[in-house]
């Protein structure tokens, strides 16, 4: 199973993904978290952002989930895409495959800003923004659509995500904490 969380930069997807495997690593021990970031440091930080490198690294993310998926390890990537195709692939090569799309509009992240790229975009400093200077492109039939502008909350997300999907729901986890 691999749960695919995408959303622009800034959205949550990189908090989802760590409240979820805190949460499901007690039930499901074949559980790890691929992020675009630490997948990014791994590799040396030796792609850019432009829209080739942005390509390469989903693709990296996507051969790594498959490849833990044939083992019957269970997949939270949180990695940020822009492409149909991409999540085509994703849907044909996975042996389940659970898209969660964390809707943000660009105020919002803008506002929270919690990495500094979108100030630096704004006064010239970066380049090659999804959602600024690359074409956003929203997924066309998540299983899910967490809406962040309709202010749900940290604890909202890992709930919804938890009782939408089947693999999830039937592990009857206490997520009261």
């Amino acid at each position: 199973m691999v749960i695919w969380l995408t959303g622009i930069s800034g959205a949550g997807k990189t908090t989802l993904a760590k409240n979820l495997l805190d949460i499901l690593k007690m039930k499901l021990v074949n559980l790890v978290g691929v992020d675009g970031d630490e997948i990014r440091a791994l590799y040396g930080n030796d792609l850019g952002y432009h829209v080739n490198d942005r390509i390469k690294q989903i693709k990296r993310i996507q051969t790594l989930a498959k490849f833990l998926d044939k083992q019957g390890i269970h997949v939270i990537a949180s990695a940020l895409y822009f492409s149909e195709e991409i999540s085509n692939w994703n849907k044909k090569n996975f042996s389940s495959y659970y898209e969660v799309y964390i809707k943000a509009s660009l105020d919002l992240v803008t506002n929270k800003d919690v990495k500094g790229i979108y100030n630096k975009a704004k006064i010239g400093d970066e380049k090659n923004i999804v959602g600024m200077d690359i074409k956003w492109i929203e997924p066309k039939s998540p299983l899910l659509i967490i809406d962040r502008d309709s202010g749900v909350t940290e604890k909202t997300m890992v709930n919804i995500v938890i009782n939408n999907i089947p693999t999830l729901k039937q592990l009857k986890l206490n997520n009261e904490n």
